[in-house]
């Protein structure tokens, strides 16, 4: 299949009477209602449900293996190989499949900066996946649609079921991308959280040759005009910590750091609900309204009112809204070069401190070890404990290239714009998961602040002995036997056991990197 056939083929899933184009919110939200797709919360956020797939499904992610990608793509777990012709013959069943069906398209962007627009169209089964897409990325105006032209299409398939024997498939379910024919392929999950980040995985393989460093990551500015930047995987607190009232809101997961600045990816907010209150995260709590879109999200059957803390579905209950829905959001979502980058873990262990400020090659060495602990419920197919996980980058299931790519733009970028990064440590403290407690969100929020606004560079410094990181010894507003993470536990002999553990883990991971002896050293400084 040439690449005009392919454009044929699904240029006939954008025409016809069957094909809702750019609906506005209202008629997506009455339709997916209509068709018994999702119901309306009292708040006025459309509630659908995902059935078995509450999460990614890492294991059924694909990249097509072909001449522009055979030599660029970093083969392996994350990136698995699939053959071109398999990849027709399951566009050809799919677009069968689609045109026999109501489906919804979107035209949008992704990127807030023009100069570096990606346009996508998103073709969906479900009306409530078209209101998810239009409000998750950039919406163009209303005259810029008829110059649309999108450069990548995204088909979202969810009632279409693959034969594995047939398909070259691991499962029901697949996440294809084709960079040849410019094409996404979804079947087998309603998680439309896979239409996000496979959009997040096209910008990471294009970007970098544009001198763009694409990251996973929130980002905000302070009244002063300072960018911060804040990585980490899914339920470290990068929407919750970037969501802060005395700054302004950039995006909440996805931007690229270019020669010019920083801006988003996206036009909205993926924010976990788990346990949201209105006391504890009141920007995210009140941009849930009429437009958002709940996922996987317990209604109570009488009231009609979203109950966060009922996990019966998952615990990775997710909401997605327009980002002008916090109310001083930026937008465009454009900034300048950052002043600080935080990375955000939620160690497990409980070994990490709650921050410490990082020289540029330990900056190096934690972002290509990405650590935290996935919690149940982000991915399908684990249990209910923490797993203690290095990711890349914090984000290795979205590059599909080599992490030093990534890292090099980093480390570049870092020592250009002279950027203060630090290690957070969202995680658990006094013990490790089980028998310690997860750190308190306003210590947390206290710890940031002092970072963001200059304070912690007028406090004096002590280095831990397990990575040899340069922590605080006061903070405004936070106890002082909190910031040494060995003096809150009750044990320090399980407390020393615990972090050489930890380190010795963090050393097993790094060996697979290709890194510079100075970034390797980075993590061993206490130990050389």
């Amino acid at each position: 299949m040439g690449a005009a056939t392919v454009a044929r083929e699904i240029r006939s899933l954008t025409e016809g009477p069957h094909v809702h184009r750019n609906l506005s919110t209202p008629q997506l939200v009455e339709t997916a209602i209509a068709r018994g797709e999702a119901s309306l919360a009292s708040n006025g956020a459309l509630v659908a449900l995902t059935g078995a797939r509450t999460g990614r499904s890492p294991r059924d992610k694909f990249t097509v293996e072909d001449e522009q990608t055979r030599e660029r793509v970093d083969w392996g777990k994350v990136n698995q190989p699939f053959p071109s012709e398999k990849f027709e013959a399951l566009l050809a069943r799919v677009v069968r499949h689609m045109a026999e069906r109501d489906l919804y398209v979107m035209d949008l962007y992704a990127s807030a900066d023009t100069g570096y627009q990606l346009p996508i169209t998103v073709i969906c089964e479900y009306a409530w996946h078209a209101l998810f897409v239009k409000q998750l990325f950039v919406r163009p105006e209303l005259k810029e649609l008829a110059q649309h032209a999108a450069e990548f299409t995204v088909i979202a398939a969810p009632e279409f079921e693959a034969v594995p024997e047939r398909d070259g498939t691991k499962s029901g379910t697949f996440i294809l991308a084709d960079f040849t024919r410019k094409v996404v392929l979804i079947g087998g999950t309603k998680y439309a959280g896979e239409m996000k980040k496979s959009v997040f995985g096209i910008m990471n393989y294009l970007l970098p040759a544009r001198d763009v460093f694409p990251m996973h990551c929130s980002a905000n500015i302070g009244a002063q005009g300072d960018t911060a930047l804040f990585f980490g995987l899914s339920g470290t607190g990068k929407t919750t910590l970037s969501a802060d009232p005395a700054r302004r809101l950039i995006g909440d997961d996805e931007h690229g750091w270019s020669p010019q600045g920083v801006f988003n990816f996206e036009g909205g907010c993926y924010a976990k609900c788990v346990d949201l209150s209105e006391e504890k995260e009141p920007q995210i709590y009140h941009a849930i309204r009429f437009g958002s879109v709940l996922e996987n999200v317990v209604i109570d059957a009488k009231t009609g009112e979203p109950d966060y803390t009922d996990i019966r579905y998952t615990e990775n209950t997710r909401a997605a809204y327009p980002i002008e829905f916090i109310a001083n959001a930026v937008i465009p979502g454009v900034g300048g070069h950052p002043k600080n980058v935080l990375f955000l873990a939620a160690d497990a262990f409980g070994v990490l401190p709650p921050i410490a400020r990082l020289t540029p090659e330990q900056a190096m060495y934690h972002f290509l070890s990405g650590y935290t602990a996935k919690l149940a419920g982000t991915e399908a197919g684990l249990g209910s404990e923490p797993v203690p996980e290095f990711s890349a980058c914090f984000g290795s299931p979205f590059l599909p290239l080599a992490p030093k790519v990534y890292a090099e733009m980093l480390g570049r970028r870092l020592r250009e714009h002279n950027a203060q990064c630090w290690l957070v440590n969202t995680g658990w403290s006094g013990g490790a998961f089980g028998v310690g407690q997860r750190m308190s969100l306003k210590h947390t929020r206290s710890i940031v602040n002092a970072a963001l606004d200059g304070r912690l560079a007028q406090v004096a410094y002590v280095d831990e002995e397990a990575f040899g990181l340069s922590i605080p010894t006061s903070c405004p507003d936070v106890p002082s036997d909190l910031l040494y993470p060995r003096n809150s536990w009750a044990d320090k002999r399980e407390y020393d056991a615990q972090a050489q553990l930890l380190a010795q883990k963090f050393e097993e991971n790094f060996r697979k990197f290709d890194a510079p002896e100075n970034i390797r050293a980075a993590g061993l400084r206490a130990r050389r």
